[in-house]
């Protein structure tokens, strides 16, 4: 899909300023895919598409978890983590977009996973550093994405978990897989 039709076809779906991370998620992903060689097309994509679902109404964010059989925990553990995962399905069935690297990138851009693939470090990482974003923390993580993918990766999980924790807010289990298997990887890299 060209980036212009993309670009339009997310741009109904959101506020104007999610419009503006959303084009700051793509510049960074686009940075990363080349620093880390990754595909560009790919990372565009997955960019331009990750928050599509942000502002679909709660009610049918859930339906779309009980009728597409995603994880029912996910209903557990606040709405924030439901466009992640749902935007995925409705990118598929509204965007067309059947790329499984893409969709997975979409799905795990706010929780990660414990395998992740290339293409989800980089989106999960744009949208932490993304140029818009300011943040106790935000500095050390994009120093750390021009030295090691991994590494900033693994830096922006124990950020969120140590704000999560502080707002005494329930941690989704695969955000603690995410920390653990980039412990894993890096270890095993060293």
């Amino acid at each position: 899909m060209d980036r212009a039709i993309a670009l339009q076809l997310v741009k109904k779906q959101l506020t104007e300023h999610r419009y503006v991370h959303t084009l700051g998620v793509m510049e960074s992903s686009l940075r990363l895919a080349a620093q880390y060689g990754a595909d560009l097309k790919k990372a565009e994509l997955a960019a331009i598409f990750h928050d599509y679902a942000k502002f679909r109404p709660k009610e049918e964010m859930k339906q779309v978890v009980i009728d597409e059989s995603l994880p029912l925990d996910l209903l557990d553990f606040g709405n924030e983590l439901l466009h992640a995962p749902v935007g995925s399905i409705l990118v598929k069935r509204e965007a067309g977009i059947h790329d499984k690297e893409i969709l997975s990138a979409i799905y795990y851009h706010t929780t990660g996973n414990g395998r992740m693939s290339q293409l989800e470090k980089i989106v999960f990482l744009a949208d932490y550093i993304e140029p818009n974003r300011q943040f106790p923390g935000v500095e050390e993580v994009r120093d750390a994405a021009e030295r090691n993918l991994n590494e900033a990766c693994l830096l922006a999980v124990k950020n969120t978990v140590q704000f999560l924790m502080k707002q005494n807010q329930k941690i989704y289990p695969l955000t603690i897989e995410t920390y653990n298997g980039l412990q894993e990887e890096i270890r095993r890299k060293k």
